[in-house]
């Protein structure tokens, strides 16, 4: 079976490691409000409607000011829009009794850089405060989504009992090394999307092919 430290050697050198999100955003709370749209979307549906919405919206005040209904004529054709609305509406109005609600550069006060807290605001669970704290604040969280979830399981890094994103996360943190924790939501979601694919995978341009045993290689 193929080990993380041998995976994380290799696999790095085949992905940007400056794109530490492909989600659009212009600030902290844009990022955020991203990649609760990304629940049940891919990036690519999420960005073609974000660039406008954050051109009217990118401040919690401003979101406040374009209204649930306005929001929702932005992001209709994502998956879920109503209850995605009411989360992001929810947020914005949290952030608001904050510092710099206003502030097109907005970023999180430091009391919110901490998964505990960060998850007590509206529309952020933990798969989202993950994604969060490590792509804004380089925080060692792994964010567990389809790819993550699919490719752990394709390793044989976790077992069939890992059957939900918490508990993949959790066997993830105890399986690979400490020292890749930050870049391992990172790298596992690029390679899972380009390269290590639900379906047919590209086995060919995958690095760790000769020592990949996954039961679905196709080379």
């Amino acid at each position: 079976m193929m080990t993380p430290d041998q995976y994380f050697t290799a696999v790095p050198a085949t992905v940007d490691m400056n794109i530490r999100s492909e989600l659009y955003s212009t600030n902290e709370f844009t990022f955020a409000v991203a990649v609760i749209l990304s629940a049940q979307a891919t990036d690519k549906k999420v960005n073609e409607v974000t660039p406008d919405l954050f051109r009217v919206a990118p401040t919690p005040a401003k979101m406040i000011a374009l209204g649930e209904d306005g929001l929702k004529a932005h992001i209709k054709v994502l998956s879920f829009f109503n209850n995605k609305a009411k989360s992001i509406m929810g947020l914005a109005a949290r952030l608001m009794d904050e510092e710099g609600a206003t502030n097109t550069d907005y970023k999180f006060p430091a009391k919110f850089h901490d998964r505990d807290a960060l998850m007590k605001l509206p529309g952020i669970g933990q798969k989202t405060a993950n994604v969060i704290m490590n792509v804004l604040w380089g925080a060692p969280n792994i964010g567990v989504d389809t790819h993550v979830f699919r490719n752990a399981h394709r390793y044989g890094w976790v077992g069939d009992d890992a059957n939900t994103p918490e508990k993949v996360e959790a066997a993830l943190l105890s399986k690979i090394p400490a020292k890749y924790h930050g870049i391992v939501n990172h790298v596992m979601v690029l390679h899972g999307r380009y390269i290590c694919r639900a379906l047919r995978p590209k086995c060919a341009d995958c690095p760790v092919a000769h020592i990949c045993t996954a039961p679905d290689k196709t080379v």
